[in-house]
């Protein structure tokens, strides 16, 4: 039976971080679906069709490497339900700090209880991807700051791209 994972994200954008959990999902599963959150709630800086050209762009590459295959899908509902529509059985999960731990778990709790089927796996992040967040790439991004040490270059070059002409670029 193949083992399918899904890691569920914003990817709004895709950054380094995002990557550093790609890398080792990509060598437990046989096949890693990124799911991307489109909430309706929210609004994301780009829409769903740019982060999953980013993320074929970027995220692909690394999972063909590992000899995995690589799907995407979008969600506004339920993790443990776009798992359950993936087939995964995998719940990959990034950790930055103890903080994330205590969220996450009380996630996978949830989730265990509602999906006892899908397994939650904990990807503990490399220190030196620890303080991204795409909300913090995002902001320095708006302000005209240098992205490129926190996202993949196609990343970079999209936020640069987003961000013309506005102040402080």
């Amino acid at each position: 039976m193949p083992r399918i994972a899904l890691f569920p994200g914003s990817f709004d954008p895709v950054t380094n971080g995002h990557l550093d959990v790609v890398r080792p999902a990509a060598r437990i599963a046989d096949r890693l679906v990124l799911a991307i959150g489109t909430h309706p709630g929210k609004t994301p800086l780009f829409a769903a069709e740019e982060r999953v050209a980013m993320l074929e762009a970027t995220a692909a590459p690394l999972a063909k490497a590992a000899g995995c295959e690589f799907a995407y899908v979008t969600f506004a509902d339920l993790v443990v339900a776009a798992a359950r529509r993936a087939g995964a059985t995998l719940l990959i999960r990034g950790l930055r700090s103890g903080a994330d731990f205590e969220y996450e778990m009380e996630m996978a709790g949830m989730n265990g209880t509602m999906a006892p089927d899908v397994q939650t796996v904990f990807v503990p992040a490399s220190a030196s991807v620890r303080p991204i967040t795409a909300t913090l790439v995002r902001q320095i991004a708006s302000m005209g700051g240098d992205v490129t040490p926190f996202v993949p270059a196609p990343v970079a070059a999209r936020l640069k791209a987003k961000f013309a002409g506005k102040a402080g670029t």
